[in-house]
């Protein structure tokens, strides 16, 4: 998944009562100080690179992410100051997505510590503290895992005075994102102004049920007044009812918790209804999967039973299953196209920056949009490759037929609109930028070439490489993890304002936006709500209304637009 989570710490060792108090006491003290008084940024840029606070030695802050630390880039635009201030006192609180530490215990007994900087068939290499650089064959490993307690070690602040720590917090929330000279400006706005009136947020699902870190939702295609809703974590599709005093009722559909691997950012992820449910009760899964060191993404087709109301208990059908890198930057979710095809999107697969050049790499499924056919086995597998697949007829037989798009980092959450089939996709950005893109058969959209409007990197650029630009490149100080959603269609003859606006929002800072475009160019862009909870999808109902999935609540929210007009 494209968003960073808390990750609870086990207490190895006790010490006494007065202790812990005494400790969280004098903590207390570095957040009132750091939090109430303004610092010196000068002073704290000479903290930051002194060897008593050691933050240079992991860190870099020009996007670079060359050290073994997240690059603090536009850190002031990221987070705000109470986030700044609990990831150095609680180091392992909040880990960054791809910033987890992996442990490997060799076959002769050794143990290594670190963050992966990449990965490839035969080694995998790990970075540590003072960017100290490991390189482990993967022969010989025994046990790979993640370790949640961040190399960053904790107490960095106690060596520190009060207003030493302040003036450090001052400096890092100061790193914003400057402003590029080449960037496109239409493109990349400076500002996104606010309708004057909101969209509202109304609470549908969530009051008197447990969701569990929620990730699809949308109403069932045979039974009326029923919704689905996956959850990640748990590995399992439950259906939602009302009756008709609006008491929510929440009932086990199915339930995979031994066949999908789940972590932080891992588990049951894409959720897709066969277009002829109502006949075959046909329905597929996205999910993570591992066994020993084999780490992998799998499509998997299940069959429900004959009332529609629970699955049939039948195996799993694996249709497609492969590899992938790291624990991170897998899948993006799986819809089927106005076509009949099933269309998957998948990230690059990590490590950051896609050191490797996946999303370049057409003999990898990574970092692409997949579209295969799922009703027609083809070649020993439980599917075909549609005949106008872009890259069927390609002269390298090493070039995987079923890339239907290529060049995404992590397309997080993708649609077609209604009216027009045109494929939308939120793609989450490294250092700079979140994009949405409208992306069409064949089509290079640059990573990690090129993240939003900017050149990111020339390693994996071929000479006379054409590369799609998105239709909005998000700053920094608008978002840091875009979630796709939906164009607005009407079912009706009357049409809002909204018809035909791109609706969607940022996971981490809550923002929902609304957009038009012409011909891929960025025409409008407003922010139209903010949800209570942050948003990692958005679901649609037979009438198209929408709804925003709150990932931490799990609180599902429909949006009404009936008092507001986009303009």
């Amino acid at each position: 998944m494209h968003f960073s989570h808390l990750i609870l710490l086990g207490i190895l060792l006790i010490p006494s009562s007065f202790t812990i108090s005494a400790e969280k006491t004098k903590a207390e003290k570095y957040r009132e100080s750091a939090s109430r008084k303004e610092g010196d940024l000068e002073l704290g840029r000479k903290i930051f690179q002194s060897e008593r606070a050691l933050c240079s030695e992991c860190h870099s802050v020009d996007g670079s992410s060359k050290s073994v630390g997240p690059d603090l880039f536009a850190a002031g635009d990221k987070f705000s100051r109470a986030d700044l201030i609990k990831s150095i006192i609680e180091p392992s609180s909040s880990i960054m997505t791809g910033y987890d530490t992996t442990v490997i215990e060799t076959k002769d007994q050794k143990t290594f510590t670190g963050i992966l900087k990449s990965t490839t068939k035969e080694e995998i290499t790990l970075s540590n503290l003072g960017n100290k650089i490991t390189t482990i064959l993967k022969s010989n490993i025994k046990k790979q895992y993640t370790n949640p307690v961040s190399l960053m070690p904790a107490g960095l602040h106690a060596k520190l005075e009060l207003q030493e720590f302040t003036d450090l917090i001052a400096y890092v929330e100061s790193l914003k994102q400057p402003q590029s000279e080449g960037l496109n400006r239409n493109g990349t706005p400076e500002e996104i102004e606010a309708l004057p009136k909101q969209i509202k947020l109304l609470p549908f699902f969530g009051k008197n049920i447990d969701l569990e870190k929620p990730v699809w939702f949308g109403q069932h295609p045979v039974i009326d007044d029923t919704f689905v809703i996956v959850e990640k974590s748990r590995a399992s599709v439950s259906l939602l009812k009302k009756n008709k005093d609006g008491i929510e009722k929440k009932i086990p559909f199915l339930a995979i918790p031994d066949e999908v691997y789940v972590t932080n950012d891992e588990g049951l992820l894409g959720f897709a209804f066969h277009p002829e449910f109502s006949k075959n009760r046909k329905y597929y899964l996205m999910y993570e999967t591992k066994e020993e060191n084999y780490r992998g993404m799998a499509i998997s087709e299940r069959i429900a039973s004959e009332d529609f109301l629970k699955d049939s208990g039948k195996p799993t059908r694996k249709i497609l299953e492969f590899e992938v890198a790291t624990q991170f930057h897998h899948g993006g979710g799986i819809e089927f196209g106005p076509d009949g095809y099933l269309y998957i999107g998948m990230g690059d697969g990590g490590p950051q920056e896609d050191p490797l050049g996946h999303a370049q790499d057409l003999e990898s499924f990574s970092g692409k949009i997949l579209r295969i056919d799922i009703n027609k086995k083809e070649n020993g597998k439980f599917y075909s490759i549609p005949k106008n697949n872009p890259f069927n007829n390609h002269a390298n037989k090493k070039v995987l037929r079923e890339i239907y798009v290529y060049g995404l980092r992590q397309p997080w959450r993708f649609s077609f609109d209604s009216a027009n089939g045109d494929l939308w996709v939120g793609d989450v950005g490294q250092n700079r930028f979140e994009e949405v893109s409208i992306v069409r058969a064949g089509e290079n959209h640059g990573w990690n070439v090129y993240e939003g409007f900017e050149l990111f990197s020339t390693q994996y650029r071929k000479e006379n490489s054409s590369f799609i630009p998105p239709i909005i490149s998000f700053r920094r100080s608008h978002g840091v993890s875009i979630t796709g959603g939906y164009v607005i269609r009407s079912q009706t003859k009357e049409k809002s304002s909204f018809e035909g606006v791109y609706i969607c929002a940022d996971y981490q800072s809550k923002k929902i936006w609304g957009l038009t475009q012409s011909n891929r160019k960025l025409e409008t862009i407003r922010q139209i709500g903010q949800c209570p909870d942050r948003i990692v999808a958005f679901g649609r109902d037979r009438s198209h209304n929408l709804y925003a999935i709150g990932y931490d609540k799990g609180t599902i929210y429909k949006l009404d637009f009936s008092e507001v007009t986009f303009k």
